[in-house]
């Protein structure tokens, strides 16, 4: 597990310094081509065998990337991790590191619609690499999809996307493990709450441009494991992160370490507050979802797995019955209250709500959002930090009252 520390800028400052160079020299001549055997890098070995603080290229490491990528790993209680460009970037090299073509791969049928197509359109296309997706809490056709496939992943979300369903990670991983595949797990919608590589995960990837920044203002990616997989995607020659180059721009890692230490403080906040939004939508007998609520079927489940002082997470669904009156509620919300934003995305410091079917798993045809538990009406909710909360209560409120009202 790799120990978290603080990391202090290049001439004493109490914070890390940017390192802006794409390129870095060497003492002597016959270093570089040792930096290229692979027999020095960022970290020296305990035997002796590589010598560290040594970098090459900015593609390869850079060292205020590979500095926020400890910090992340000491989030996740992993032995190492690498930061990318955007979370896509993050999810799909380390699919591509653990797949090879004609591999297979289980999926939950309820993820994120850009992950959703990866799986099912693009790798098969490109890669050659399938796809068989699985309702998450069918362990049973789990473990039957595995067997059958020899597949060499399952992937899920450690809280659906958008369903907020959440996966029993102690158990996918005892089944993955029985069938000789690895269990990926994305971490998302959870930083702090859940820590799927301490339940037996073997990957954890991020869209960092969520809860982690919380600014929407940084489309980042992140993945996490172990320090074999992570020196495996840096590898010159078949790295997926350093060949394929979704390289993380050093001022971004660096403005992100400034933001990780109020995290767990911005994650207390944003679940405080969905969680009263939710016990009110719930008194009014709508059909909310959230895993704070006793009534949330994964209820239990989370209570099991995760970090209890940071609540349940800072997102919550709606469903409202139909797409008109799920427009409805959001236009009031936005145009007339001021409430939040109609977008994507979530972790932000305002509130941001979209209707989950038309927008982030539009990818997925009908029939399969039906499969994966997502109604026209559903309205996924971020829920931000502004305002004051009894007034956003009431803006909630009234909100749901009139656009019942068509």
């Amino acid at each position: 597990m790799a120990a978290a520390r603080h990391e202090f800028g290049e001439h004493g400052g109490v914070n890390l310094s940017i390192e802006a160079s794409t390129t870095f020299t060497v003492l002597t001549a016959t270093m570089l081509p040792g930096i290229f055997r692979g027999e020095h890098g960022p970290l020296s070995r305990e035997d002796g065998s590589e010598s560290g603080g040594c970098y090459l290229y900015g593609r390869h490491f850079n060292p205020t990337v590979f500095t926020f990528g400890r910090f992340l790993a000491a989030l996740e209680g992993t032995e190492a991790a690498y930061a990318t460009a955007s979370g896509m970037a993050a999810i799909s090299c380390a699919l591509l590191q653990l797949c090879d073509v004609g591999d297979r791969i289980v999926s939950a049928n309820t993820v994120y619609g850009g992950t959703f197509a990866l799986l099912k359109d693009y790798l098969p296309r490109k890669a050659g690499i399938e796809t068989r997706f699985v309702p998450l809490g069918d362990h049973a056709a789990i473990a039957a999809a595995l067997d059958q496939t020899a597949a060499k992943v399952l992937y899920v979300e450690s809280l659906a996307n958008p369903t907020l369903e959440v996966a029993d990670i102690p158990a996918l991983a005892e089944i993955a493990h029985a069938a000789g595949a690895k269990l990926v797990v994305d971490n998302t919608f959870a930083p702090v709450i859940l820590s799927p590589a301490m339940h037996g995960a073997d990957v954890v990837v991020h869209s960092v441009t969520k809860f982690i920044s919380g600014g929407s203002d940084i489309i980042a990616g992140a993945v996490c494991g172990s320090q074999e997989f992570v020196t495996q995607l840096m590898d010159l020659h078949t790295g997926s992160i350093m060949l394929l180059g979704p390289t993380m721009d050093p001022k971004v890692a660096h403005e992100l370490t400034l933001r990780l230490p109020h995290l767990g403080l911005r994650i207390r906040e944003h679940g405080r507050r969905a969680l009263a939004y939710a016990e009110r939508l719930e008194a009014l007998g709508v059909a909310v979802g959230y895993p704070g609520l006793p009534s949330h079927p994964s209820h239990e489940l989370l209570e099991r797995l995760a970090t209890p002082v940071y609540g349940a997470g800072g997102v919550l669904t709606v469903d409202l019955g139909s797409i008109e009156r799920a427009n409805r509620f959001m236009e009031i919300l936005q145009n007339e209250h001021r409430f939040g934003f109609m977008a994507v995305s979530l972790g932000y410091f305002e509130t941001l709500m979209s209707a989950s079917g038309s927008s982030t798993s539009s990818e997925l045809s009908p029939e399969e959002q039906v499969a994966a538990g997502i109604s026209p009406g559903l309205v996924r909710i971020s829920v931000g930090l502004t305002g004051h909360l009894e007034q956003r209560l009431d803006q909630l409120e009234d909100a749901i009252v009139r656009s019942a009202v068509g």
